[in-house]
C-alpha cells in the first residue's frame, strides 16, 4: 500500500498529493516524497532545490513564475495552513487561464505538485505558516514573472473572510505590481 494517493485536479499535471501520517505517543512519521511512488503517478520531476518561507496570518505571496525557466513545485505546509493557488498560463492549454486551489495545512498532511507553465500563489490562513517546496529548476531571480493576484479575469476566491477578516491582504511591493493575464499576454 503506497503512503501516497495522488488526487488529480481541473488542471492537467497539477495534482494533491495526500500523505499518510503515523503517529502514537512518541510523536509522528510521514513521508513526504519518494521519486519511485510519483513516478508511478506521472510525476518525473527531478528535483534541485528545496526553498522554505515563513509568514504570518493574511499574507499573500504570488502569483509567481520563471519565465525562460519554469518550474515544476511539490509545495507542502508544516506549520499553520495556507490557501494554495495555481493559475495555467501555459499557452495553447485547453485550461488556459483557468486556477485551482487548495488548503493545505501541517494537519491535512496534503501537498500539491504544480507542473512548469503555471504560476503559484498562496494566501496564509493561520496565524503563522511556514511553507516549503522542492522545485525541479533553480532560482533565477533575473527571470521572474507573476500575475495580479486579484485579476477579475481570473476570479480566483481567495478566502479573505477567513484570512484577514475580509480586509486586503498584506502584499509584497513586487507582488502589488504584476500585470493582469491580459497585460502579460500582450
Amino acid at each position: 500500500m503506497s503512503n501516497f494517493n495522488f488526487i488529480p485536479t481541473a488542471l492537467e499535471g497539477v495534482f494533491i498529493v495526500q500523505t499518510r501520517s503515523f503517529g502514537d505517543s512518541r510523536g509522528a512519521f510521514m513521508e513526504t516524497y519518494q521519486r519511485q511512488a510519483f513516478a508511478e503517478a506521472g510525476i518525473t520531476a527531478e528535483f534541485v532545490q528545496d526553498n522554505q518561507s515563513s509568514s504570518v496570518g493574511g499574507v499573500l505571496r504570488g502569483l509567481h513564475f520563471q519565465i525562460e525557466h519554469p518550474q515544476a513545485k511539490l509545495v507542502r505546509v508544516i506549520e499553520g495552513a495556507v490557501f494554495d493557488v495555481a493559475v495555467d498560463i501555459r499557452p495553447g492549454s485547453a485550461t488556459y487561464g483557468a486556477w485551482v486551489g487548495v488548503e493545505l495545512s501541517a494537519e491535512n498532511h496534503r501537498q500539491l505538485f504544480i507542473p512548469r507553465g503555471l504560476a503559484h500563489g498562496f494566501l496564509v490562513l493561520s496565524e503563522h505558516t511556514t511553507f516549503t517546496y522542492k522545485c525541479d529548476e533553480f532560482y533565477h531571480p533575473e527571470d521572474e514573472g507573476g500575475l495580479a493576484w486579484d485579476d477579475p479575469a481570473l476570479a480566483i476566491a481567495w478566502p479573505l473572510t477567513e484570512a484577514t477578516g475580509g480586509a486586503q491582504p498584506v502584499l509584497s511591493e513586487k507582488d502589488r505590481q504584476w500585470p493582469t493575464l491580459a497585460a502579460l499576454r500582450g
